[in-house]
């Protein structure tokens, strides 16, 4: 991703209207999902590092009992990217996979 600028806040508002309940904040745009129980939350936390290795873009995965909160940022650019917001809904299709 070296040479490549990081998205405009113009840029990131745009592309973060057409994902759902994700935020922008620090340099960073991130989601918490919340589930049943523990075996969800980690079944959730398993398939995502599934999407990640499959798009080599890795979130910071905060995870606790009932919740995980997802956190992308490309380092590379030291910025945002449309590789973070392409992750976010590919992470968003393991919980709805009929949105796209």
């Amino acid at each position: 991703m070296t040479g490549i600028a990081p998205l405009s806040e113009d840029e990131i508002t745009e592309r973060l209207n057409k994902l759902d309940g994700w935020q922008f904040a620090d340099g960073a745009i991130s989601k918490t999902y919340r589930f049943r129980d523990y075996y969800q939350t980690m079944a959730f936390v398993n398939a995502t590092a599934w999407v990640s290795h499959r798009e080599d873009h890795h979130p910071d995965l905060e995870v606790g009992y009932n919740q995980c909160l997802i956190r992308y940022r490309t380092h590379d650019i030291n910025g945002l990217s449309e590789h973070d917001f392409i992750c976010a809904a590919k992470i968003d299709a393991l919980i709805n996979p009929d949105v796209s």
